[in-house]
């Protein structure tokens, strides 16, 4: 038995920043409304025809492969978490195989939203605990801008979200007490259409469907995200607060005992409560959603390597993982530095 510790972090995102004035100049919102409401002051975009999200996610897990000290040969397998594939099929980590070079290596593609870059390390530290494999790359990496209802009828949603890539390589541990503690994954399916997007999709509107209405000049929104951002909000709350308190219980532990909390970076008044919630000091929680928004799958290793190379995580930390999404999904890391 081993325990998984992460050896290498990464991200990219693309150059282009959109602000929310820019924004004001698409739909009906301001920098005021949108900073009040989400804590965003601007976002990075992919201009169309650079990068995708498998470009990002193979950037990202270059520099992670490069700071974990090995050769790319020496990943033995992919763990890719997005909602915004290149392709409807196949999915994106086949496609950061053929473009790292690596060898023939296992590449599985996680559906998991927000919750996708918690799930996706579960999943990698369950690969290595078990001894199947040493070293496994696991990325999260996000494209939303092509795929947003930039108009005042889809702003509640449209100011929320933005591009960009994280990347962690989790590498075998002898040392049982360093690496990753545990981790805990929970879904909540009844509110599945709550947070979503529906089309295009086998189960109600497939693109021929789309086609058929766009012919006939009937308007339709069901390829665009939809969102009760109350009632999101209001069960994000209640589950962050649940699932960082079951993993600080599962391994004997206190908030107190947090060094770092890295919350999803949903909307910054969220991290806020938790923060107050648990009685945090600002040095214990790192945000980052001011300058890159709502990253989904990425925003975790986005938040993640940028607190790490600010020198914010220490060897020894309490360090803490946390997000809860679109699923209803929420899971939680704890991992001793």
């Amino acid at each position: 038995m081993y325990n998984s510790r992460i050896s290498g972090l990464g991200f990219y995102v693309p150059e282009n920043v959109v602000t929310n004035n820019d924004l004001s100049k698409l739909m009906d919102t301001n920098d005021e409304w949108i900073q009040e409401r989400t804590g965003i002051k601007e976002r990075r975009h992919v201009v169309k025809g650079t990068d995708t999200t498998t470009s990002m996610g193979v950037k990202a897990a270059q520099k992670a492969i490069e700071r974990a000290g090995i050769d790319k040969n020496d990943i033995d397998f992919i763990v890719f978490a997005t909602l915004s594939p290149d392709y409807y099929f196949p999915g994106p980590g086949v496609l950061v195989q053929r473009d790292l070079g690596l060898k023939t290596v296992g590449a599985l593609d996680i559906r998991n939203q927000c919750s996708g870059f918690v799930y996706g390390i579960s999943v990698a530290d369950q690969y290595i605990k078990s001894g199947m494999y040493k070293n496994v790359l696991v990325i999260g990496s996000e494209l939303h801008s092509h795929g947003l209802d930039m108009t005042t009828r889809g702003r509640g949603v449209s100011v929320i979200f933005g591009d960009g890539a994280g990347a962690a390589v989790l590498t075998r541990e002898e040392d049982m007490s360093k690496g990753i503690l545990s981790t805990h994954l929970h879904s909540e399916g009844e509110h599945a259409e709550e947070l979503s997007l529906i089309a295009p999709g086998m189960g109600k509107r497939w693109v021929t469907d789309i086609i058929k209405d766009v012919d006939s000049g009937t308007e339709d929104t069901s390829y665009f995200p939809y969102m009760n951002g109350q009632f999101v909000f209001k069960n994000a709350v209640v589950r962050f607060s649940e699932v960082i308190m079951e993993g600080l219980q599962a391994n004997n532990l206190s908030p107190q005992d947090i060094d770092m909390l890295i919350p999803h970076q949903a909307n910054l008044r969220i991290s806020q409560f938790i923060q107050k919630k648990f009685g945090l000091s600002n040095d214990q929680v790192f945000n980052n959603i001011m300058n890159y928004g709502n990253t989904t799958a990425a925003s975790i290793p986005i938040a993640l390597t940028e607190a790490w190379e600010q020198g914010k995580i220490k060897e020894g930390d309490l360090v803490v993982l946390a997000a809860f999404g679109s699923g209803f999904t929420w899971g939680s890391v704890i991992i001793r530095w």
